[in-house]
């Protein structure tokens, strides 16, 4: 079935729920994954996290009578899960151990900078475009100006932590655009078991990683508060099961440009839980770069919506079998992020 189809067929009022699922959860996990954190050692956590959702998802794919064991759909369905979730979320949960989720948040905006340069086949597209080029220009300008501060603490010998939670972010960030492009060309089936595999796949990887880091030596699972409890449940109902398997079915329904509008708002519920209820503070020079890199952003994809359907046809996700998203309308997994 061509996408066009499945736009026609797709109900508007689950692609509006979708649509705010993934804008509000995703927003919210940096808020929560900072409260888990703070208690769970960051690979466990992901360990907890993708194991328990993905676990969860592929039962629900029994139930549901899909076929789950196909060795080609299982491989890539591993690999994009890896670079996705284990490298890509997992820098998340890393750096908040350090950073405000607020900032994380933030930085997680320039993301769509990254799916384009990492998108080589269509650089002459993409690089032809003036307002793409712009926009790269300016989304970078706004990360100086939101790195400017952390960076001058680094040089200054006051930051070093800082700095190396900035470069694993910026490898968490490389490795979600790389994984996205990657299981946009390779995967197949059923997107409700793609999104299972994934994050079961991530959470295995999580475990050795937990493992060796000897985050399960002397835990004491009694000593972690409810609260911290209470946002690991919610990261695995909301953000790994919903906002992520809603953000896939998204993609098989509607053109990649229009669902990655999610890094506009993400950033901003990021700042607004992180402001609000975690007593964080965000200088004026990091709100400057908050709002030139998503003016960024939005130009780039201003630039991509103005092309024509037959020169939009490589940015959308492939064709493959539409699932409900999980519970209805609000079934996702999560990025994690």
């Amino acid at each position: 079935m061509s996408l066009a189809e499945k736009q026609k067929q797709a109900s508007p009022l689950l692609i509006f729920v979708a649509f705010a699922t993934v804008y509000i959860v995703w927003g919210s996990t940096y808020f929560f994954i900072a409260k888990a954190v703070a208690h769970i050692p960051p690979f466990m956590l992901g360990a907890l996290r993708f194991i328990i959702a993905g676990v969860l998802l592929l039962l629900w794919c029994v139930i549901r009578k899909e076929k789950i064991f196909n060795p080609t759909q299982i491989k890539h369905a591993s690999i994009t899960g890896v670079l996705l979730l284990f490298v890509g979320t997992g820098a998340v949960i890393w750096v908040e151990k350090t950073m405000p989720s607020s900032l994380v948040g933030v930085l997680i905006a320039s993301q769509a900078l990254w799916f384009v340069l990492l998108d080589k086949p269509n650089w002459k597209t993409n690089l032809s475009n003036r307002n793409t080029v712009a926009g790269l220009l300016i989304g970078f300008g706004g990360v100086i100006l939101l790195m400017y501060e952390s960076a001058a603490d680094v040089i200054a010998g006051h930051g070093a932590v800082s700095g190396l939670s900035l470069l694993i972010l910026l490898i968490g960030m490389w490795s979600w655009a790389g994984g996205s492009l990657y299981s946009k060309k390779k995967s197949t089936g059923s997107t409700t078991v793609n999104s299972a595999w994934q994050m079961l796949a991530a959470g295995l990887v999580f475990l050795p990683a937990s493992l060796l880091n000897k985050e399960w030596a002397g835990f004491d699972w009694q000593a972690v508060p409810a609260s911290s409890w209470l946002a690991t449940a919610y990261l695995v109902v909301f953000g790994s099961l919903a906002a992520f398997s809603a953000y896939v079915w998204l993609l098989s329904v509607r053109p990649v440009t229009q669902v990655s509008t999610h890094v506009y708002v993400n950033p901003v519920v990021a700042v607004l839980l992180g402001v609000l209820f975690a007593g964080e503070h965000m200088s004026g020079l990091q709100l400057a770069g908050l709002a030139v890199i998503l003016a960024s952003v939005l130009l780039i994809n201003l630039a991509k919506y103005r092309k024509t359907p037959d020169n939009n046809n490589h940015t959308q996700a492939p064709a493959s079998k539409s699932s409900m998203p999980l519970t209805g309308t609000a079934g996702k997994i999560a990025c994690a992020k």
